[in-house]
């Protein structure tokens, strides 16, 4: 069979599904894992940083190398490395006398496959011919949500008949999607957003004011979305004192869900109303959902709260993607990468600021969201100033 643009799009989509597994299955068994190994919540905290923190060194990488590696042999690394990455995380906990690092081997190892998945597979999809690219962006990130969906709901399922005490083998199911889209990706035709000897260079983006708004709002978008999705399962279960099964459900599942609503709205409504203005209006809801999740005294409002976080921060990545593609068109990979890295910033500060500040009041998980709410506060304002600026280059 012919292999055309339509099975890259959907290996694109599976490459965010995957990303959407390592970064948020572990997650899931935190409470787990306090348990079974003996671990506080300040000792968990610093592998999510990890986790991010390897994908962002990875973006780095990527702004260099990938270019010249070519995007079909790092697409297909990426997948392997996830795989083995789920499947180590179902024994290496116990080969290791500390189970600590037998669950940072196999996290460091995903993550790499995670940050690779998260710098090509943006551009990879810009590059395919489309006339509305805003939207199949949208329907790529949205993909995302959905996996991170899928995750929550088929283990939450495995949890309630197989017992959490069987998790290793869920880890082994997980590692198959990305197994199966590595031999997808080393056949699917690939395509570059534009030829490296025609895209801009490093030190031209650096120079650029606009970059590092840009920057800003990537960095912002990336805590303002992550805080939530790493820490959601763990603040219903904990915080909340609500049953794992209903908390993964209430909590997770419609964060996730309504995330993935946004953005396929998203994807209809970006040739309708101007991109910019819109992500503000959602940076302030996103505020509200934060605020309304730390400071409400009953469950109830703390899950609308969660609800309203992820149907807020569902445009910031393709929204902030589409307007870097627009406003640089001959960004090439090293713009994704950089962009991409700033987003994984985020993605470690963020939950890690929900720890610290947790662990700081007595593991009270509401405090750490409390201060997180100034991410999409200060992507609220940064939005403000980019259209300001893009105005008064125009």
């Amino acid at each position: 069979m012919k292999l055309t643009y339509t099975h890259t799009k959907v290996a694109c989509y599976f490459g965010f599904v995957t990303q959407a597994i390592v970064n948020n299955f572990a997650p899931l068994l935190f409470i787990t894992f306090t348990t079974e190994f003996d671990m506080t919540l300040s000792q968990i905290t610093p592998l999510v940083s990890i986790n991010f923190a390897v994908q962002l060194l990875v973006d780095l990488l990527c702004a260099k190398f990938a270019d010249k590696l070519g995007y079909r042999a790092c697409m297909v690394t990426a997948h392997i490395c996830a795989a083995a990455g789920l499947a180590g995380l179902s024994f290496l906990p116990e080969l290791f006398g500390s189970p600590f690092v037998g669950i940072l081997i196999p996290m460091v190892l995903y993550a790499v496959g995670g940050g690779l998945l998260e710098v090509l597979c943006s551009p990879i999809v810009e590059a395919l011919p489309s006339e509305h690219k805003e939207a199949s962006m949208s329907v790529l990130h949205a993909f995302y949500s959905w996996g991170h969906l899928a995750v929550i709901l088929f283990s939450t399922l495995f949890f309630s008949f197989a017992g959490i005490a069987n998790w290793r083998y869920l880890a082994c199911i997980w590692a198959v999607v990305p197994a199966l889209n590595a031999v997808a990706f080393a056949k699917v035709p690939i395509l570059r957003t534009v030829e490296e000897a025609k895209s801009m260079k490093v030190p031209e983006l650096l120079r650029s004011g606009l970059f590092w708004m840009l920057i800003i709002v990537m960095l912002c978008a990336g805590a303002s979305e992550m805080s939530m999705a790493q820490w959601v399962s763990a603040f219903t279960e904990a915080g909340l004192k609500v049953d794992k099964t209903l908390g993964d459900l209430a909590g997770g599942c419609i964060f996730a869900a309504l995330m993935s609503v946004s953005r396929m709205l998203n994807a209809g409504l970006s040739r309708k109303f101007p991109r910019m203005g819109y992500m503000a209006v959602c940076g302030g809801l996103c505020v509200c959902g934060y605020l309304l999740a730390a400071l409400s005294p009953t469950p109830v409002p703390a899950f609308i709260g969660c609800a309203l976080c992820g149907l807020s921060c569902g445009v910031f990545w393709p929204g902030t993607f589409s307007l870097a593609a627009r406003i640089y068109p001959a960004g090439g990979t090293a713009l994704f990468a950089f962009l991409a890295l700033a987003g994984d910033l985020g993605c470690s500060s963020g939950p890690g600021v929900v720890g610290l500040v947790s662990g700081i009041f007595g593991d009270r998980l509401q405090s750490g969201l409390l201060a997180v709410a100034v991410f999409p506060a200060v992507l609220v304002i940064s939005v403000i100033l980019l259209l300001r600026a893009e105005k008064r280059k125009t």
